[in-house]
């Protein structure tokens, strides 16, 4: 047996005009050690260069630290499929990126190199943790592992009418970290999954204790669908084919639907929510689930305006995502950010930047080592050159981009 130590993990300081941990107002001259992938410590320029004469020290100037952006929902399999014409409808352009995915020879490879291009993308503007929903997470837990961002791989999961079947290979994939990635489930609309398949990921989802995330009220005639199997989504089921008459209706809508169900019971992740009506408001706060609003995205298709404010007056965990290339003109989460700040000016940057940070890493379920700059959480940062003195307001205001990107202690 050997008497050697074991070995000390490298200890940086890095010090900075200004920073913001995500859990209090930014500080001036501040800074952060790091020891291996965490956070040690945080606190005042004089008071760490004292506290850790050991620590390899880098001043990094007039710039803000601030933690590592996370995107809560994402495509990645998309990032090859640009945005494009606004499409006459939402059916329109699900045909319209079908014929584009059918092309592809080999879909996994094509899929697989979309995945890597965007969280490339993503790190160069400062996101460390993404939520992608995905066809292929076992393929991201074995390819994508050696990538520096961390991934909440949402499986995707489909089982409606004759297409009841492709529900149960995605909800047996395991469901256990995998290095950097976290496999998860998103059972993917109320016009796509039956509540009997809702239930039996619900039921997963509690029983391993994992992420959760549905497409929700993303699209107007949701309501209709679920009541008489009708309107422009029966429509979609035309085109794609699978459809039976075995499906129970629902009268009430999709947010009702959700709570009858008992996706409002636990902490799920509901993507965009752009129709609701006060009582579904009322059901939302009443619930533990989370929203994630894609403003980027909600406007590209001319959604009336999102009732995220309302949201969040009522208590409700309110985040910001990018969605798709596909529907998004990338995957620049401060662009969100920045035009939320341009829909309420009102509002201190730090309850926006919360929305990418604290709040979102919530909504994942890995606020307790991501989201926050606090000693034991990773050491996932972004680093921005900054001129003022309100550099938050700055970033959002500005259309700057980071000067560095960290993910567990190692610049990327």
């Amino acid at each position: 047996m050997s008497d050697a130590p074991a070995e000390v993990k490298h200890k940086r300081l890095l010090l900075a005009a200004w920073l913001w941990t995500g859990a209090a107002p930014a500080r001036r001259d501040a800074g952060i050690v790091t020891q291996g992938d965490r956070v040690l410590a945080t606190g005042d320029a004089s008071t760490l260069r004292r506290d850790h004469p050991d620590a390899e020290l880098t001043d990094l100037g007039a710039v803000i630290l601030i933690p590592g952006l996370v995107n809560p929902h994402a495509h990645l399999e998309l990032t090859h499929h640009a945005q494009g014409e606004r499409p006459a409808s939402f059916v329109e352009w699900i045909l319209r990126l079908r014929r584009r995915v059918e092309n592809e020879t080999d879909l996994p490879a094509a899929s697989l190199q979309a995945m890597r291009d965007g969280i490339a993308e993503s790190l160069r503007f400062g996101v460390t943790t993404i939520g992608d929903i995905t066809n292929f997470p076992l393929l991201q837990r074995t390819r994508l592992g050696d990538l520096p961002a961390r991934l909440v791989s949402f499986g995707e999961v489909r089982g409606m009418a004759a297409r009841r079947g492709l529900a149960s290979a995605m909800i047996d994939v395991a469901a256990e970290r995998h290095g950097a990635v976290r496999i998860a489930l998103s059972p993917h609309a109320p016009y796509s999954v039956e509540r009997d398949v809702y239930r039996a990921c619900i039921d997963l989802a509690r029983q391993r204790r994992l992420p959760l995330m549905t497409h929700l009220a993303e699209l107007p005639y949701e309501a209709e669908f679920l009541a008489g199997h009708s309107g422009p989504l029966r429509e979609l089921w035309g085109h794609l084919g699978g459809w039976d008459t075995h499906v129970p209706p629902f009268t009430g809508g999709p947010i009702r639907f959700a709570s009858a169900i008992g996706l409002l019971d636990g902490p799920t992740l509901l993507a965009h929510v752009n129709y609701c009506d006060d009582d579904e408001l009322d059901l939302l706060a009443a619930g533990k689930a989370s929203v994630v609003y894609c403003p980027r995205t909600h406007a590209y298709f001319g959604h009336p305006p999102h009732r995220w404010r309302e949201m969040l007056a009522r208590g409700i965990n309110v985040v910001v995502g990018t969605d798709s290339r596909a529907s998004s003109p990338d995957l620049n989460l401060l662009d969100d950010l920045r035009a939320l700040r341009r829909l309420a000016p009102d509002l201190p940057p730090d309850q926006l930047f919360a929305m990418a940070t604290t709040r979102a890493a919530r909504a994942l379920r890995w606020d307790d080592e991501v989201g926050s700059l606090m000693p034991g959480k990773f050491a996932d940062l972004a680093v921005f050159d900054v001129a003022t003195g309100n550099p938050l307001m700055e970033l959002l205001d500005g259309q700057h981009r980071p000067r560095e990107v960290w993910v567990g202690g190692m610049r990327v």
